[in-house]
């Protein structure tokens, strides 16, 4: 500040007392960016202007009034400033908008109805970092003892994921009645290369599950692996299946699993909001203690299931470092 105070003096008297006024006029702006960086206020200059006149003994109207044109020269630039910030305030909250009509949008358009049935029970939760989510999930009755179901995430964010999200829902939707999951990621993956944006790519977990035979059959787009929680044995079992991420090659193929669900089993699907979680202390959570969380309520109702292990996870979460999370249960229901 001493460093500041001695700069505008100095400016003050070049300006009145020497030869080279414009050199005053030169440095005003070089000081301003400095208070300005100090963040100093426009009213702390003008003060400071009044106490360096009075210290340096200018009582001559005429003397004040030419030192005014310092004064001014200074302030200009807070004037500069002050536009530039509402100018960005205003983009920002034009920028809002249009993220709560995007966010409204995609609430609506991606919204999926959780069917319930005697044989099995669903649940799940699907919750943004921010106002528009890259994650979503979707689920398929198809009314003759078959039920699709799908996990995804877009590697991007904003605006233009919810409009990829929106485009694989109306595709998974249009022809996900009648296909496998390896058909189906292999038809979703032509709608991702063709429709989106080159440098946004697609993860997805694809399931089919026939609840007459019990038999889930899978397929997944880079996804992380899904988990199957075996009741009677109290272990958990980890599936997966080959195939790139939807949207990197145009003739992609996906593997497809099959495997048996036996009673009170459930199959617990996830995004990378779950398994790369940060904790209060930034280090990553241990996939373990979700193990363990799922454990605890292994009984309940897979909707409670979600909500609890959402809420779980919330406690521990460092709040800097959100991301997208979705969780989706599937529990074979037959005793």
């Amino acid at each position: 500040m001493d460093n500041i105070v001695s700069n505008y003096r100095d400016i003050i008297e070049l300006y009145l007392y020497g030869e080279e006024q414009g050199d005053a006029i030169d440095q005003c702006q070089t000081f301003s960016e400095e208070v300005i960086e100090m963040d100093a206020s426009p009213e702390e200059i003008v003060s400071l202007h009044i106490e360096l006149l009075d210290d340096m003994g200018i009582d001559d109207a005429a003397l004040m009034k030419k030192s005014l044109d310092i004064l001014q020269e200074v302030i200009i630039s807070f004037g500069f400033t002050y536009r530039d910030y509402k100018s960005m305030m205003n983009k920002l909250e034009i920028h809002d908008k249009e993220m709560d009509v995007a966010s409204s949008l995609q609430e609506t358009m991606l919204k999926t109805e959780i069917p319930t049935f005697e044989t099995m029970e669903l649940g799940a939760i699907s919750v943004p970092a921010r106002k528009v989510s890259g994650d979503y999930f979707n689920i398929i009755d198809h009314r003759d003892g078959m039920l699709s179901f799908a996990v995804a995430d877009v590697i991007g964010k904003g605006i233009p994921a919810a409009i990829a999200m929106s485009m694989i829902k109306f595709g998974m939707d249009s022809y996900g009645y009648s296909q496998l999951p390896s058909d189906s990621l292999r038809k979703l993956n032509r709608v991702v290369e063709k429709n989106v944006n080159q440098n946004m790519f697609v993860t997805m977990f694809y399931g089919l599950y026939d609840h007459n035979t019990d038999l889930l059959y899978y397929s997944s787009a880079g996804h992380e692996p899904a988990l199957i929680y075996r009741y009677e044995e109290d272990e958990f079992e980890e599936i997966d299946a080959k195939g790139v991420v939807l949207g990197v090659k145009e003739h992609a193929r996906y593997e497809q699993k099959e495997t048996k669900m036996g009673p009170r089993d459930m199959i617990i699907v996830f995004t990378d909001g779950v398994t790369e979680l940060r904790k209060h202390d930034d280090t990553f959570i241990d996939f373990e203690d979700v193990k363990d969380m799922l454990r605890q309520v292994k009984d309940y109702h897979p909707q409670d299931i979600v909500q609890y292990i959402y809420e779980s996870l919330m406690r521990i979460q460092n709040p800097h470092k959100k991301d997208d999370l979705t969780l989706f249960i599937l529990k074979n229901n037959k005793n």
